[in-house]
């Protein structure tokens, strides 16, 4: 987002540990903004299998910073000047961060755009959770293995990927839906259109934060004003670029961004 020229902010919570230091650390050598609690939990770590660079593996830890993100007067003044707010199912897993997440949102404007990117890891999610966060969300963001279990926990038994994500819209009243596929590209769907991209051919190093660099290029371009064709073609781009090189968090060249 903030590649986008916009101005990109991380919300979470880090504890009072070295982890915590390092998290702002990175951050602000990217030129990144932040709004990160203090809270005496240790900072959220993940373990990492990278033995398939497509598929990474992750062993995630509970009981962290990241399930103690407290409401504050601070996170709602953030929220009411807020122009498009990606939240996913993963960060809602404890009581406490479930409930910042759903009083930020309460607390957006009218026309503030809502993505919902869903993250069903290990046993961290829940169908009430799912459900509340389509009733919240504008945009629907999620793969095929995540498309087969959202529609499988809701009972929707139809044919076919298109089919089902026109039954979540319709139930749901969603704009869009995000679907990716990996190697076999993504779609957009929408009321009265579809966009389909190819997902462009490059040597993975990493495969970790290209999901999070396609939503970010693809809303960044929306509220641009570049159309949805347009933002989904740079979506992807930016995504394998981003595969290309270790770490989540590259420069993205001026002609991708462009």
């Amino acid at each position: 987002m903030s590649q986008f020229g916009h101005n990109g902010l991380v919300v979470s919570a880090i504890g009072y540990d070295r982890d915590g230091k390092d998290i702002v650390a990175e951050l602000a050598r990217h030129g990144l903004c932040c709004h990160l609690e203090r809270v005496p939990f240790p900072t959220g770590t993940v373990d990492a299998d990278f033995t398939d660079p497509n598929s990474p593996i992750y062993n995630i830890r509970t009981y962290v910073a990241w399930n103690h993100i407290a409401v504050t007067d601070h996170i709602r003044r953030i929220a009411a000047g807020t122009k498009a707010v990606c939240f996913g199912t993963l960060a809602q897993w404890g009581r406490i961060s479930r409930n910042t997440i759903r009083v930020f949102l309460d607390h957006c404007p009218e026309d503030c755009l809502k993505i919902c990117d869903i993250n069903l890891r290990q046993r961290f999610f829940t169908k009430a959770t799912i459900r509340e966060s389509l009733r919240r969300a504008d945009i629907l963001k999620l793969n095929e293995r995540e498309l087969t279990m959202v529609t499988g926990l809701l009972g929707y038994r139809m044919a076919g990927e298109e089919a089902l994500c026109r039954r979540l819209m319709g139930m749901y009243d969603l704009r869009m839906i995000i679907l990716t596929k990996g190697t076999d590209g993504s779609w957009v769907l929408w009321k009265d259109g579809r966009s389909f991209q190819g997902t462009p051919k490059v040597k993975v190093k990493s495969a970790v934060g290209a999901g999070d660099a396609f939503t970010g290029a693809f809303v960044g371009s929306l509220l641009n004003g570049d159309s949805i064709r347009e933002a989904h073609r740079k979506a992807a781009g930016v995504a394998a670029f981003v595969c290309t090189r270790d770490g989540a968090m590259p420069e993205v060249p001026e002609e991708l961004l462009r």
